[in-house]
């Protein structure tokens, strides 16, 4: 038998229940692991909570994790059992075992924990596409990151740093300045307290940033967009803050011919040789300690609805970890 958290209809964190199930026996092209860590992000909150309906109920939640192979299903060449992997986009990962496609896997480099792995890889691979493809950083770049004490956000920065930018991180509290310093932000600014676009002219002689990475959505998005230069980019990547309302194009004129897109990882990972790319280079990184990745709380399965608490009061700075 396996243990496994899901929801049977949509709502809260009190509608998240553990589940007794048969161990599986995994299909073709796919591995059973042993769970060792999961990480959980805002999106499985909004999964849970039916603002969006990708998969049908009862839902399995956790979309990432690190484990060791239990045992393989047919056609798998790639992997054998013992081995120790990562993966991402697979329902089903808070649980003490998942069944998880080889093409949504990596192995771990060796001296790379679980939890690191965990952690790490997903939010990882969100700021990697993001600095790399969305908008490819290079040296005399300025870039806002918001919630850069956050998952992505933390990662981002450090990623942005790599690459030669300069970073504006964006916190809600000055609880957070620290973690997003640690991170590498050469300036921060607490969005609830200040003007950002006017931070971010001052912090630009006047110019604007060359692109805006945004997770907060609502409260930040008009924001955002004041604060980009001319032909500005504003990358939003998530909705923390809830949905922002429909948008009239031609504001993206005014402000100086912008370019405004939502983005998500799986179109910046469509084939195998691309995301192990992004992978690999994240896991590198984490192992050579070239990136760094906060744990902030962890939870065992049985208080997984305490662990979507923690994630949708938005006051944690780094990562919330399962531990199965």
């Amino acid at each position: 038998m396996m243990k496994t958290a899901r929801v049977h209809e949509y709502g809260g964190p009190e509608a998240i229940r553990i589940d007794d199930l048969p161990r599986p026996v995994p299909p073709p092209g796919q591995v059973l692991v042993a769970v060792k860590a999961a990480g959980i992000n805002f999106f499985d909150t909004q999964l849970r909570s039916g603002l969006y309906r990708r998969f049908s109920l009862p839902l399995s939640l956790g979309l990432e994790g690190a484990g060791i192979v239990e045992d393989i299903g047919p056609d798998v060449a790639d992997l054998g059992v013992g081995d120790r992997v990562c993966w991402i986009m697979s329902p089903g990962s808070c649980a003490t075992h998942a069944v998880v496609p080889v093409e949504k896997t990596a192995k771990l480099p060796a001296g790379l924990d679980f939890d690191r792995a965990a952690g790490g890889i997903y939010q990882g691979m969100t700021a990697h596409y993001l600095a790399d493809s969305v908008y490819p950083l290079g040296r005399g770049d300025t870039c806002i990151v918001h919630s850069a004490a956050g998952g992505v956000g933390h990662l981002l920065s450090q990623i942005a740093k790599r690459r030669g930018a300069t970073v504006i991180g964006t916190v809600s509290s000055e609880a957070k300045v620290a973690a997003a310093t640690a991170a590498g932000a050469d300036h921060v600014v607490i969005y609830t307290r200040t003007k950002l676009a006017e931070d971010a002219r001052r912090l630009t002689n006047g110019r604007g940033v060359d692109v805006v990475y945004d997770a907060v959505g609502l409260e930040t998005y008009e924001a955002s967009l004041a604060s980009l230069r001319p032909r500005g980019l504003l990358a939003l990547c998530g909705e923390a803050s809830g949905l922002i309302p429909p948008l009239d194009v031609r504001s993206l004129l005014f402000q100086g011919s912008c370019v405004l897109t939502r983005v998500g990882l799986e179109h910046f990972i469509e084939t195998r040789a691309e995301f192990l790319r992004r992978a690999n280079d994240i896991l590198g990184w984490l192992a050579d300690g070239a990136l760094r990745v906060h744990i902030d709380q962890t939870f065992a399965l049985a208080d997984v609805a305490a662990a979507h608490s923690a994630i949708e009061n938005r006051d944690r700075v780094g990562k919330v970890l399962l531990r199965p």
